[in-house]
């Protein structure tokens, strides 16, 4: 199997040169001799190349197929005839078949993979976490202040994590605030990031100063005992910047920073309360090395000696094992002797990097964590730089976003969102990426890269041309330049964005364009058609904290490439010169309005896979042929009921998640949308129900019955209903439900102060969540819900008890109160319950807040 670099590039090369062979002069013969070649390319032993990556041969050649193919790109997007293209062509052909005769005549052995499972075990900081729990719980006059401080990957953010979570930490401050300081950050943003914790952000809220806000901050916080961590800061002058909004009366609050300078955190903290990151001795570095390489089980005895030197050769520095760790796990093999070579190479290249700076030692680690990914996941990786530091990416984003830049490999019977999800979770074993934050039945919903991982992403991606961050410099003007041309392909910017635009930059090979600013922005109508202008063969374009407030531009839809776009606007319409973009594929709207009147027919969009807003979307009446039309959705939401009519559910067979929002109860009288079509939708696994019923009197609001089960979607693993005011006798339904895994019941979505769970159901569910109930008595026993494993209760302030036979559930791992202050006694006997059982001792977490004392 040859190097993938090339084979993929080649791949994609003669893909284009197939699809566009009308187009440039001498195609056809030049697809036949890419085939020859890739054949001979791939019968070359993976290991040859191997060692020849640091060939600059081999690098120049990879190089010079990829400006090919971004040429070959450019010119068929711009539907110009280049006949020099087949010359770049044939001299890549001479140059494959070179090193195809050079590694030919050598023979190697490929190496098969083990699994392996990730872990979030922290080593080596129970001293500090002791140490700083003491400084938390000490009696203050005011509002006192702790540093942590040490280099680049000692740990910092992970020993302020362990803190955040501790359970005594937890009942000692009942609120608890994270938010990232990063070099980019602006006071602003910070205030209404903590503002979030306490209210609603409206939209007068964040036109306020950042003086108001700070005001605002104090207030809330003063009435509070409060713990506030603030992750991240680089200079005395961000942290002044932050302190105006700390009450000056409380003795209740304590403020945890972070930083990787010491003058920093001494000037923070006044000297008082200064802790410094140390780095691991030997014991803890070869522990660490273990944990990661073995997920904790002990060396081979054949790989102790090799697992000793590589520990060694990390100096003690956790983030740069972790990362060895990430690489070795991807050497594991039944073969031994092979597994030993592998391990002396990492060691070997460990000692080629020397005694140099830590700092310094660790960026050549992470290039050579970077060096050893395979080359379908390179561009994945860098794709990382594109956000902003501290930024914490959607994974439902990120997917969608590598899915349009065409980074994942096609696979028969798969889908490109499985595959992207496959190439994430290897990212995360590798230990580059972190996963921050998980959905309900477990899944990454968000995850985040460390500084220097995404510094070395932002470096590499300038140097090969992949990406460019737009930055604001000291005397105003942006770097690079934004008069001269932009030769980059996908361009980011996070701050200063309506400036940017101002200046009417134009760049002719940028395909894709990102904007993740914290703040919410306006579009100038003079800068309206400004993105369009500029960047004519945009493919991804997400702009969401730009709000074209109540005009879009015209020049929007010539954008013919589009494949994935994310606009906000306060439009209550989506025009109908949206079906001109018949190349997206991902099309998320972002709307003020309660409502959205789809003019555009989605289903003439034939390579739409996903559409989302938050409003109530009103569907036209489709004039596609219903045989095509919806063929590849896999995502409607919100729709409005009375678009969920036969003729649409019957064109979206490949669905997979629907959101309603509006009347659910005409979803019910079988007069305009009906519960019935949905029977036939045998992939969907994901429904939401929004029971949107503000122009309603209160009386009207309750839905009287739910359909029979056979009437739901027969698939279904997630079911979300909110404000829908069912009776809990109706439960029943949704128990009977057979597939059901995941119910989350929101905001009112039963009501009545008696549950009384039946016999018969609730066999597969996993994950229950109740949101905002008058729901006093719940009579349950185990055998109701035999495999759940998490139960999220909020706002739940009537419930005098939680069923204490969960406790003999031998998957209940996760029970979550929040706001439900006369449940929480019956909580504790819950978790004592279980302990004594011993079904899942050391892993049964609860979780109560606010803790009432």
């Amino acid at each position: 199997m040859a190097d993938a670099a090339v084979e993929l590039l080649l791949e994609k090369l003669k893909q284009l040169l197939v699809q566009h062979t009308h187009l440039i002069e001498g195609a056809a013969n030049l697809v036949d001799k890419l085939e020859k070649h890739l054949l001979l390319f791939k019968a070359i032993p993976s290991d040859a190349l191997k060692l020849r990556r640091n060939d600059e041969t081999l690098k120049e050649l990879i190089r010079q197929i990829r400006y090919a193919v971004y040429k070959t790109e450019d010119i068929i997007d711009n539907c110009v005839i280049r006949p020099n293209i087949v010359n770049i062509v044939h001299d890549l052909l001479k140059k494959i078949r070179a090193i195809y005769k050079e590694n030919s005549r050598t023979k190697f052995h490929a190496e098969e993979e083990s699994p392996i499972k990730e872990t979030n075990v922290v080593l080596g900081l129970e001293k500090e976490t002791e140490k700083l729990r003491g400084y938390l719980a000490e009696e203050s006059k005011e509002v006192e202040v702790i540093s942590i401080v040490g280099v680049a990957g000692l740990g910092k953010t992970i020993l302020a994590g362990k803190i955040f979570h501790d359970p005594k930490i937890r009942s000692m401050f009942p609120t608890r605030i994270w938010v990232y300081a990063s070099q980019e950050f602006t006071e602003k943003e910070i205030f209404l990031e903590i503002l979030k914790e306490f209210t609603i952000l409206t939209e007068d809220m964040k036109s306020k100063t950042s003086e108001a806000l700070a005001y605002l901050v104090a207030g809330y916080l003063e009435k509070e005992k409060f713990l506030l961590v603030v992750d991240d800061i680089w200079t005395c002058q961000d942290w002044e910047k932050l302190r105006v909004a700390l009450p000056k009366t409380t003795k209740m609050g304590k403020v945890l920073i972070t930083s990787r300078f010491r003058d920093v955190g001494a000037y923070v903290c006044l000297g008082k309360y200064l802790h410094f990151m140390r780095f691991l001795n030997q014991k803890d570095s070869y522990s660490l090395l273990q944990l990661e390489a073995f997920r904790g089980q002990e060396f081979p005895p054949e790989l102790e000696f090799e697992g000793r030197l590589i520990s060694e050769r990390c100096d003690g520095h956790p983030l740069a094992i972790v990362l060895i760790g990430g690489i070795l796990v991807k050497q594991l093999s039944t073969d031994k002797d092979a597994m030993k070579t592998a391990w002396r190479k990492i060691w070997y290249g460990l000692d080629i990097i020397g005694n140099q700076d830590p700092v310094e030692r660790l960026v050549r680690i992470i290039v050579l964590s970077y060096e050893n990914l395979p080359y379908h996941l390179r561009e994945c990786f860098l794709y990382f730089g594109m956000f902003p530091e501290d930024f914490e990416i959607s994974v439902w984003k990120l997917i969608r976003l590598w899915i349009a830049e065409g980074f994942i490999q096609k696979k028969i019977g798969v889908s490109p969102e499985e595959t992207a999800e496959n190439y994430l979770e290897e990212l995360i074993e590798r230990k580059l990426v972190r996963a921050e934050k998980f959905k309900l039945d477990g899944k990454v919903k968000t995850c985040i890269i460390h500084d220097m991982i995404r510094d070395f992403c932002t470096s590499e991606a300038r140097r090969e041309g992949f990406s460019k961050q737009i930055v604001m410099s000291s005397d105003g003007g942006f770097q690079p330049p934004v008069y001269e041309e932009l030769k980059f392909r996908r361009l980011c910017i996070h701050s200063n964005a309506l400036d940017f635009f101002s200046r009417r930059s134009h760049g002719p090979s940028v395909r894709s364009f990102v904007c993740s600013s914290r703040d919410e922005m306006e579009m100038p109508k003079k800068d309206l058609s400004s993105i369009s202008k500029g960047f004519k063969l945009l493919r991804v374009l997400d702009v969401e904290p730009i709000n074209f407030t109540n005009k879009l531009p015209r020049n929007l839809f010539k954008l013919n490439h589009l494949k994935y776009v994310v606009l906000s606007f306060k439009l209550e319409v989506l025009p109908s010169a949206f079906s001109q973009l018949r190349n997206i594929e991902t099309l998320l709207v972002d709307t003020s309005s309660r409502t959205l009147e789809v003019r555009a027919d989605i289903f003439s969009m034939i390579q739409l896979r996903h559409f989302k807003t938050k409003a109530s979307a009103a569907l036209p009446k489709s004039s596609t042929d219903c045989v095509t039309a919806g063929a590849k959705i896999h995502t409607l939401g919100t729709l409005s009921p009375e678009s969920c009519t036969k003729e649409v559910l019957d064109s979206v067979r490949d669905l997979k998640k629907l959101g309603i929002r509006g009347k659910i109860g005409l979803l019910l009288d079988g007069k305009n949308g009906s519960l019935d079509s949905m029977r036939k939708l045998y992939n969907l696994e994901k429904l939401k129900l929004l029971n949107d019923v503000f122009s309603i009197p209160a009386s009207e609001i309750q839905l009287c019955s739910l359909p029979p089960p056979t009437k739901f979607p027969p698939y279904l693993k997630v079911l979300t209903l909110s404000r829908t005011s069912l009776d809990w006798c109706h439960m029943s339904v949704l128990g009977s439900l057979e597939r059901l895994e995941v119910l989350k019941l929101k905001d009112k979505a039963f009501m009545g102060e008696v549950w009384e769970v039946t016999d018969g159901g609730f066999g597969r569910l996993k994950v229950l969540h109740i949101g905002r109930t008058n729901l006093k008595t719940w009579l349950a026993s185990g055998h109701h819900f035999p495999v759940l494993r998490h139960l999220q209760l909020m706002h739940c302030q009537s419930l005098e008890q939680i069923p204490s036979e969960l406790a003999d559930v031998p998957s209940f791992l996760k029970l979550e109160l929040f706001h439900c202050k006369q449940a929480a006694e019956s909580a504790m006997e819950i978790q004592e319950k279980i302990e004594l059982l011993g079904n899942v001792v050391g892993r049964f977490k609860l979780s109560i807040l606010p803790h009432e004392e």
